[in-house]
């Protein structure tokens, strides 16, 4: 019964938030207590999320003052110059944009931290794709497939929980793995160069009678008569005044040598426009946060607040305190202004640590219900035992799901244990079934019990929903190709 109620929870959650009947705040708290009550956990239900939700709450901290830091960096402008950069070196292509994208993302995922991943890609790359019109959900979907395949790097987590349940040497797991990570990104940059491709065509679809005009940039330059859809396109805020020193092609259009900058028009409303949110503030070159003479002292504090996150001295959601507490400070001295900035970053507050709290939901009654454990033995014990010489590809592919509906400490440290003892039987090493269990996570890191990934959706203002139907499918190629090539590489045997 545990079984068959937890299996229908997660599809009723993932079809709920998938096809938009519920918010995925909503969704979390709403199934996960029907159907616990159901499971017989009656008034002790309390008990199981509370319990669950104080293991959320650091991370809660850390997302809050995380958005709080970073927005406000994004609002004084510390990250304009990287923005006019990347246009220049990328030109205003969406293809390369999205590739750049994910090169961009795959790099900064050597860290190993997911969240700090995601808040610097968001920073960067969101200003450029609402520059050019283009969907904010290619780039939530390219960051997490880059950052997922490069979620099995040693120190990222999920290959030292591994290595730690089957008393492995980490190097032991890992090495043999990295022909596998290589054709993992090779796909994930395939996947982002024809993302592009189709925003590309998409962009000029959206516009085809300017197509093929070579004084496209200077008939939409500056301005427009149909309501400022240019100006409000090059580069500015919602009062849609001109960037200064943009003469050159903008946003938007395309023109023979390459993308112009300023008219197209997206067929939907892809990001909402609300006062203090992320998008408005990237994007007016005349907000009144803006503060050029502070730079270097907003650069200097960034670094190290990044160095603080690499060298892990002090919890992390200190760190982004401190900062966050000293941005404000120095940038907005004012004690108004600084209550105005706290208040304009409340929105992608609120939704971010709101869904956080809300996984508890999900995460105490798989937990306390012991839904997870019976899950788990039940997909063990299916094994018919003809299947036992294939033993690490079905812990390959048994990872992708798995590990999408609970936490890796579930996974590695209750499921794998078993699975490699069952193999050990028809001489299937544990370093081969501790290498086919990390291939499933590039789908793992897209799961709504990952922070990181709620923290993604939240800065990129992109519905859960949305970023799931373009990005699982792609996550699952991903995992297959990695598991594909470590059978391929021996990495992965068959008994």
């Amino acid at each position: 019964m545990l079984v068959l109620l937890g299996f229908a929870m997660i599809a009723v959650f993932m079809v709920l938030i998938m096809t938009k009947k519920l918010t995925p705040v909503l969704a979390l708290i709403i199934v996960p207590t029907v159907f616990g009550l159901f499971a017989g956990a009656g008034l002790g239900i309390g008990d199981m999320v509370l319990e669950s939700m104080k293991s959320m709450t650091s991370t809660a901290a850390l997302l809050m003052f995380a958005i709080v830091y970073f927005g406000l960096m994004i609002d004084v402008g510390l990250f304009d110059p990287l923005v006019k950069f990347i246009l220049r070196k990328l030109g205003n292509d969406p293809a390369k944009v999205v590739l750049g994208t994910a090169i961009l993302a795959a790099a900064v995922s050597l860290d190993g931290n997911g969240s700090t991943t995601f808040i610097l890609t968001t920073a960067a790359m969101l200003p450029v794709n609402l520059r050019l019109k283009m969907s904010p959900v290619v780039l939530t979907c390219v960051a997490g497939l880059a950052n997922g395949t490069m979620n099995i790097l040693p120190w990222g987590g999920p290959t030292a929980r591994a290595a730690t349940a089957l008393h492995l040497d980490v190097n032991d797991v890992f090495v043999p793995m990295i022909p596998s990570l290589i054709a993992g990104l090779v796909v994930v940059f395939g996947f982002a160069w024809l993302l592009g491709l189709q925003e590309r065509n998409r962009l000029r679809a959206t516009a085809p009678e300017i197509w093929g005009v070579p004084d496209t940039a200077e008939k939409f330059d500056g301005g427009a008569s149909d309501g400022g859809t240019a100006a409000a396109s090059a580069g500015t805020g919602r009062s849609g005044s001109r960037s200064p020193g943009t003469g050159s092609p903008a946003v938007g259009g395309y023109t023979p040598e390459g993308p112009s900058v300023a008219v197209l028009e997206r067929t939907e409303t892809l990001v909402e426009e609300k006062d203090g949110g992320l998008a408005d503030t990237a994007l007016d070159p005349n907000r009144r946060t803006l503060r050029p003479k502070l730079f270097w002292f907003n650069f200097g504090l960034t670094v190290a607040v990044m160095v603080m996150l690499v060298a892990d001295l002090v919890p992390l959601p200190f760190v982004f305190m401190v900062g966050s507490a000293i941005a404000l400070v120095v940038n907005f001295p004012n004690v108004k202004e600084q209550g105005a900035q706290l208040v304009a970053h409340a929105p992608s507050i609120v939704a971010v640590v709101s869904m956080v709290m809300a996984a508890a939901v999900l995460t105490g009654v798989l937990t306390g219900t012991g839904m997870v454990e019976a899950m788990s033995a039940w997909l063990v014990q299916i094994i018919p035992s003809s299947m036992g010489p294939f033993m690490a590809v079905i812990t390959g592919v048994l990872s992708i799901p798995m590990t999408f509906f609970m936490s890796n400490d579930a996974f590695y440290f209750g499921v794998l244990p078993v699975l490699s003892e069952t193999a050990a039987h028809y001489g299937i090493s544990a370093a081969e079934m501790a290498r086919a269990s990390i291939t499933g996570q590039p789908f793992h890191l897209q799961s709504p019990l990952v922070p990181a990934i709620l923290l993604l959706v939240s800065l990129a203002k992109v519905d859960l929903g949305d970023h799931h139907k373009k990005v699982l499918w792609r996550t699952a190629v991903v995992s297959l190709v990695m598991l594909g090539v470590g059978m391929l590489t021996g990495a992965i045997g068959i008994g």
